[in-house]
């Protein structure tokens, strides 16, 4: 049986706070223990706020190409300006809406800025490397209590000709991000040629299930999934550009 648990997390995370003290003392606090095998899903807010990725936006300078797209696309000049830092490409300006593609290779809105869940004129920015950000918070948790545990790091995007938004791994450590299905046979005898599921994007939907947004609950322990140990990146998930039929 996979269960759900919530670790809430009360106190605001401020850059340079160690973020394996502040799980571990809040799994306790909500008895909620974290054991070996478990995967551990952080959402990227907290790990972005500890990693010092907040921008005041009284100190960004925007230049006259944010200008002018603010002015047509009805955003703070100074958001598109951070849009535009953390963007290798704009894919498309629409309808007050901006899609990007980041530095990290992530096709989402805004470049992943947000500024929901944080104080005064501030922006959060994504973790410059979730992967890393992931590796670094699962070797600190061994070294502390002992235990071999999986990290996913989500963001909330939306999706391609659907409404609404889903949680999403932008980072992982300790499991393969994609599981195949290629080479092996359906229930009719069928040789599967395409079947590839995103692992760690369903775990990262499943947490959102007891996170929310207004929770307080930036950190979910999935337990009893059976899942393949790796140190892949979650570059792998991320379709190559001549790959995709929608670019």
């Amino acid at each position: 049986m996979i269960q759900l648990i919530p670790v809430r997390i009360s106190a605001d995370v401020r850059p340079r706070d160690e973020l394996d003290v502040l799980i571990l003392e809040a799994a306790k606090q909500n008895q909620a223990e974290i054991c070996d095998g478990d995967v551990l899903v952080v959402a990227q807010k907290i790990v972005s706020k500890a990693e010092g990725r907040v921008v005041d936006l009284a100190g960004v300078k925007p230049s006259r190409k944010a200008i002018r797209m603010a002015k047509e696309h009805g955003k703070d000049p100074r958001v598109m300006e951070l849009i535009l830092q953390e963007s290798v490409e704009i894919l498309r300006a629409k309808n007050g809406i901006i899609v990007s593609e980041t530095r990290h290779g992530f096709v989402c809105a805004n470049a992943g800025i947000d500024q929901s869940n944080v104080q005064g004129n501030l922006a959060v920015l994504l973790p410059a490397d979730p992967d890393r950000s992931a590796s670094k918070l699962r070797d600190a948790i061994k070294r502390k209590i002992g235990w071999d545990v999986a990290v996913v790091i989500t963001d909330t995007f939306g999706r391609t000709f659907r409404e609404g938004q889903t949680n999403v791994a932008i980072g992982a450590a300790g499991i393969k991000p994609i599981k195949s299905y290629i080479g092996s046979r359906d229930m009719y005898g069928r040789k599967l040629k395409v079947t590839e599921i995103a692992i760690v994007d369903e775990i990262a939907s499943a947490a959102e299930l007891v996170m929310g947004k207004a929770k307080g609950v930036p950190v979910v322990i999935v337990r009893g999934l059976e899942f393949e140990k790796s140190k892949s990146s979650i570059k792998a998930l991320i379709r190559p550009k001549e790959n995709d039929l929608f670019r």
